[in-house]
């Protein structure tokens, strides 16, 4: 059957979807007076929403097996899409926001990533780019209710699924358990995060009606009293909103808990499987807490797409069956820096920086087609016109940029922090920096003399290139641990340089994920001692302290890893673009000391998204990290390639 028929087959729950937009009931949220620094406060608006109830589960009156949700005792159907902040600048927040109501949903869910929020122990950030109160209160000024998925673990594509990499400092403790370790942890992540999240809540005024419970542990399902004990951590700290699980067709029962709503995470529409699931969960609505529009990709893969007619049939079925959902992605936005997360199939690769996911909105916010046919889809159900499209956000193409300074690595060194002296080599989670909390991302240089070649043997996470002095002898990684070094005279310094290529999100590999040299390094099976460790974390700080370098002209072309610096010269009002790099092989770009993200020729993603927010009118410093050996120019253009 055809999505025309799918779509007038829905069309007999206009008056009902009428309701769902809840035009007069969302234009409260506007009205809310805001705080001296310009933020709404919640507790403020509690007398515009006080005729709201809580969002509920309630049965059809027809006496059918079919179950909804009520908002102000009316019916409710979610119609979410998912926006990640921390994915997105924060200038582009009420853009991305707007566009998600201009189509036609109500609601907007986000995960809260809390290796971001508390990268180093006891210390938490939820300023700038991660302000997720101000996301929230942002979203409910648009008109937006907001779910909210907190974790502690989040999946999402991202570093360790979202987990700090500080937990793999004990081998024993076991992630996602109710070990005493994790626990502790968790308890005091929860102890700064819940308080925040509280008066954001609809019972206290605010927009968020329901909160999950973990993330897909169905598919991970270590201790049966896991998702317990997270449940119980969320009520005891004063969650009240409806409360949910989250997971995969196969391990919805594995990974539901008494207490909260169990929903679905799918890429289709299968009316065999909801038969299935309205008989396992009786008497509550279906809830699909991520239909799946697009994909991610990884590096040296194919780049994932699905079909505007797939979605649009997809949808119309939801629809028409009266099952809630939330897309995911509605705009999937940037792993910006180095948190991108990686999977594992019998091989470690990493996710590519660009989670543009074919989304409803691209990577840069842009409208695509699958955004106008169901912002068409759900004009024809809506009872009152959906607001005006939001303009585009202007893109441009400035001049290319020729690096004219470069600095080996080698001579770098001296402006990084003071290295780690040690009698053997320690993975980088486990170096004693960041007080005590180790290195979360980047790259580990370790270096130790030598007196001969040999057969030389180490385990590297992720991928080492191996030096004598200054000159590539080889690489090594997951599958290669071993290669030849030539004989020589005299001592030598032998270099190891190790990245970080984004720990595994998902599966029970997370427990494994430690990174730099894991164990000892060889030479004809004795071990080597006496290392000294650069942690490489590229840092806001360090760029400043690399101004006061002596930098070299770029006169030859350079093989070896090596930062190169240009200027991209932008006008009065800068605007996003897009950088492409063709002759560079792989590494990183930083435009003003911010991190746009990796680059490497092996594809898919063949651009970098850079926003024009981050832009300054005039020159900007761009600063290229590259390990291999460098291109001639950088080129703006105004069309991601994906």
């Amino acid at each position: 059957m055809g999505s025309t028929c799918y779509i007038s087959c829905c069309l007999s729950w206009k008056r009902i979807l009428g309701i769902f937009f809840l035009p007069v009931i969302l234009s409260g949220f506007a009205s809310c007076p805001k705080r001296k620094d310009g933020k709404v406060n919640p507790s403020s608006c509690r007398s515009n929403w006080s005729h709201l109830s809580p969002l509920t589960l309630k049965k059809r009156s027809e006496g059918l097996e079919r179950m909804h949700f009520t908002l102000e005792g009316q019916k409710f159907l979610i119609f979410g899409g998912s926006i990640h902040y921390f994915r997105v600048p924060m200038e582009y927040w009420r853009d991305r926001l707007l566009k998600l109501k201009a189509c036609g949903f109500n609601t907007v869910t986000t995960y809260i990533p809390w290796n971001l929020h508390e990268p180093e122990r006891g210390q938490f950030y939820f300023s700038g780019n991660l302000d997720m109160e101000a996301f929230v209160l942002m979203a409910a000024e648009v008109g937006l209710w907001v779910i909210l998925r907190p974790g502690p673990y989040i999946c999402a594509e991202v570093d360790l699924g979202g987990l700090p990499s500080w937990l793999l400092q004990d081998p024993k403790l076991k992630l996602r358990t109710t070990d005493k370790g994790f626990v502790e942890a968790v308890d005091k992540y929860f102890d700064h995060l819940i308080p925040r999240m509280i008066p954001l809540q609809y019972h206290h005024g605010g927009p968020v009606i329901a909160v999950q419970v973990e993330n897909e542990y169905g598919s991970f399902d270590k201790d049966e009293k896991y998702m317990s004990y997270v449940k119980e951590a969320l009520l005891k700290r004063g969650i009240v909103e409806l409360l949910l699980t989250s997971d995969n067709e196969k391990e919805i029962q594995k990974g539901s808990v008494k207490g909260a709503l169990t929903t679905v995470n799918m890429n289709s529409f299968k009316e065999s499987f909801f038969i299935w699931f309205r008989q396992m969960q009786k008497n509550k609505p279906i809830l699909i807490m991520e239909y799946w529009i697009g994909w991610f990709d990884s590096w040296g893969k194919k780049h994932h797409f699905k079909t505007v007619n797939e979605v649009e049939q997809t949808v119309s079925e939801l629809i028409n069956h009266e099952i809630s959902f939330n897309i995911y992605m509605f705009h999937g936005g940037t792993n910006f820096g180095f948190i991108n997360g990686a999977v594992y199939f019998g091989k470690h690769i990493g996710v590519v920086t660009s989670y543009d996911y074919d989304a409803v909105l691209t990577e840069a916010g842009d409208y695509t087609e699958k955004y106008f046919k169901l912002r068409k889809l759900f004009a024809s159900l809506s009872a009152k016109p959906l607001p005006l499209l939001p303009q585009q956000t202007l893109k441009t193409v400035y001049p290319s940029v020729r690096p004219s300074f470069f600095l080996p690595l080698w001579e770098v060194l001296r402006y990084l922090n003071e290295p780690v002296k040690s009698h053997i080599p320690v993975n980088m989670e486990n170096l004693p920096i960041n007080n005590g909390s180790g290195q979360s991302f980047g790259f580990v240089l370790y270096e130790t003399s030598i007196c001969s070649g040999g057969h030389l043997q180490a385990r590297v996470h992720d991928i080492g290139q191996v030096f004598l002095n200054d000159t590539i002898l080889g690489v090594l990684n997951e599958n290669v641990k071993e290669l030849y070094i030539p004989e020589f005279t005299k001592c030598q310094l032998l270099r190891i340089l190790v990245e970080n290529q984004g720990r595994v999100n998902f599966s029970w590999k997370i427990q494994d994920e430690r990174k730099g040299l894991i164990g000892p390094v060889r030479i004809n099976n004795i071990s080597l001692e006496g290392f000294t460790i650069y942690s490489l974390e590229m840092k806001m700080s360090f760029f400043q302290r690399l101004r006061f370098a002596n930098w070299r002209p770029v006169t030859v072309r350079y093989l070896g890893p090596a930062f190169y610096q240009g200027t991209l010269k932008a006008d009065s009002s800068p605007r996003d673009t897009f950088l492409r790099l063709p002759g560079w092989v792989s590494g990183f770009v930083f435009i003003n000391g911010r991190n746009l993200g990796r680059y490497w020729n092996i594809g898919p993603q063949e651009t970098l998204y850079l926003p024009g927010v981050w832009l300054h009118p005039g020159n900007n410093e761009i600063i290229l990290f590259e390990k291999i050996t460098s291109g001639s120019h950088i080129y703006s253009t105004g069309f991601p390639k994906l």
